[in-house]
């Protein structure tokens, strides 16, 4: 429900496994395309799910896979469960492709939903990457008890939307992830001294370019907001 499927909708699931999500998602959607990794479980849900004629599973990595081999329509949903050390890698993989979903819901652990969420002044680079391409927010958590087999953290639903006028229209993304590393560089220690570093820059004329457009000299690259770091990136590459 939360991925708000349509009958036309084109549903590209990430982890298959035995297909009771992939099956629900069939009764409603005119497609869905579904990765599954694991070959024993590829093989047990094409056998659960062999009466639904709109559903493709493929035994493939979605780390991996090359998405412009498939004619992905134009406004297609990505959901699915992620589990943690894909988490990072698979938001950042469809938020860079030309052809961005227009939604993605994924069921993460709670913390990466928050850390994905967060906002200044405890924001972190994360963040701020998705920030640069969608929307994020947390529907619901999700209780632990709830899964089998039970894992040792709750979950929470979270909603990414690709923005239809990202920021990449105005500031050259590459150059803005540089700087946004460095910043992050080592992120304890104060942001002009990253910059410094990192850039190589002259302190003192980071502490211009801090004082022209309002950022404390004391700051921290979490302290930032994502339109901060965009006048930063300005003014110190034009």
């Amino acid at each position: 429900s939360f991925a708000e499927i349509k009958e036309d909708d084109f549903i590209l699931e990430i982890g298959a496994g035995f297909g009771n999500l992939t099956k629900e998602l069939a009764k409603k959607a005119k497609k869905v395309l579904a990765i599954e990794k694991d070959k024993r479980m590829v093989n047990l849900a094409k056998e659960f799910l062999k009466d639904f004629k709109n559903v493709e599973i493929l035994n493939e990595d979605v780390l991996k896979i090359d998405l412009s081999r498939f004619n992905l329509q134009k406004g297609y949903k990505v959901v699915g469960n992620l589990p943690y050390h894909i988490s990072k890698p698979v938001i950042q993989k469809f938020l860079k492709i030309k052809e961005k979903p227009s939604l993605m819901i994924f069921l993460v652990q709670k913390e990466v939903a928050q850390r994905i969420c967060a906002k200044a002044p405890k924001t972190n680079f994360l963040a701020l990457f998705v920030q640069f391409y969608a929307n994020a927010k947390i529907l619901d958590y999700v209780k632990k008890d709830y899964f089998w087999p039970r894992p040792k953290v709750d979950g929470a639903i979270l909603k990414i939307e690709p923005l239809k006028n990202g920021y990449q229209k105005i500031i050259n993304p590459e150059i803005f992830f540089k700087v946004l590393k460095a910043g992050f560089f080592h992120p304890r220690k104060k942001l002009i001294n990253n910059l410094t570093v990192s850039l190589r820059r002259n302190k003192i004329e980071l502490e211009k370019v801090f004082s022209k457009i309002g950022i404390n000299s004391n700051s921290r690259a979490e302290n930032l907001s994502l339109h901060l770091w965009i006048k930063l990136t300005k003014e110190l590459f034009g």
